[in-house]
């Protein structure tokens, strides 16, 4: 296969070292595209010291590793890191590039997108190849980019068929991260970074990193609640819940919004997207942009006093009922089983 026209990933980094998960997940991605289209996975890698990265890459599905270290890239800074981006999809040319939606990668791709004149959609939850025609033009195998618009009331497909690359930023944790191939390998190409002191105009002084308490992606239950619970003293019930079966506390936007609950509680569009064993949905409503966050759950079980909810069309179990009411009942089975 020829190095032009893959699927690129840019890869972002974690603490100065780690790739970032979300650019695992878009290397899982792009295997899937880059097989249907018949070309190679590359990955754009750029830091202090990252190689010992690249076995990671290659087991999930990178053909191609184009690596740039320098001590100065240890941290993102725009400038720099722009400038490598940039010159390594004018040198190499794929057809796709695809970031993380992270501040970084919100950052960093309306900047290449910018300069190389194309387009570029953000905050992506899925990608697709297909066809398009336009002005009696027809495109063939070009990059559907989908996502959430007008408030999460529609999904929008957006193509950019006569520029390439074709650009997107993509949420987290919306894209499967695929089984590693032990042993697989990718070819390295090194190049010099090339960067003088006019490309550091910015310096990184300090970097206060905050834990986070909440592991809401890697949880294999997560109770979440919605405004329905009523109060931020309510939101007890969930927590009590989420305690007794060894799970995580979530929450909808509209209960965040409230001040029920911090916003590093959030399912849905505006928040994480998780996939969790068990989901249970206490008081929400089930709005598009909340089940764009939850609806790739194995189960799903939701409690609604409204029995036209829409979290039931895609409940496996629902319980219409005054959560206040089935909750601690909900406990007390569970502990008189344990």
């Amino acid at each position: 296969m020829s190095a032009e026209n893959s699927v690129m990933v840019y890869i972002q980094q974690q603490s100065g070292a780690k790739a970032a998960e979300v650019s695992l997940e878009l290397i899982s991605k792009a295997r899937e595209l880059a097989d249907e289209l018949g070309v190679e996975v590359s990955a754009a890698l750029f830091g202090e010291r990252v190689a010992a990265e690249i076995p990671r890459l290659a087991e999930l599905g990178a053909d191609r590793v184009y690596i740039a270290e320098d001590p100065r890239l240890k941290f993102y800074t725009p400038v720099p890191y722009s400038k490598l981006m940039i010159r390594t999809i004018q040198e190499r040319k794929p057809q796709i590039v695809l970031y993380g939606a992270t501040t970084e990668g919100r950052d960093l791709a309306p900047r290449v997108a910018s300069c190389l004149k194309v387009g570029l959609t953000a905050d992506c939850t899925d990608l697709r190849i297909g066809d398009h025609t336009q002005q009696d033009k027809e495109y063939k195998h070009i990059l559907y980019q989908i996502r959430p618009a007008f408030g999460g009331n529609i999904i929008a497909t957006i193509v950019c068929p006569e520029k390439k690359p074709q650009m997107a930023t993509v949420r987290e944790g919306v894209m499967r991260m695929g089984q590693p191939q032990p042993g697989r390998k990718a070819e390295t190409v090194r190049f010099d970074p090339a960067l003088g002191p006019e490309d550091f105009p910015t310096e990184i002084l300090s970097r206060v990193l905050e834990e986070k308490t909440v592991n809401l992606k890697g949880a294999n239950i997560v109770v979440s609640g919605g405004v329905g619970v009523g109060s931020k003293e309510n939101f007890r019930l969930i927590r009590e819940l989420a305690e007794t079966l060894g799970g995580e506390v979530g929450a909808s936007r509209a209960a965040v919004d409230a001040g029920f609950i911090g916003k590093e509680h959030q399912v849905g569009q505006t928040g994480v997207t998780v996939r969790p064993k068990l989901y249970i949905a206490c008081g929400i409503s089930g709005s598009i942009q909340h089940r764009a966050g939850m609806d790739g759950s194995a189960r799903i079980i939701a409690i609604n006093t409204d029995p036209e909810a829409p979290i039931f069309s895609i409940a496996h179990y629902g319980i219409v009922g005054d959560l206040g009411e089935v909750i601690p009942r909900m406990i007390k089975a569970y502990k008189a089983r344990v």
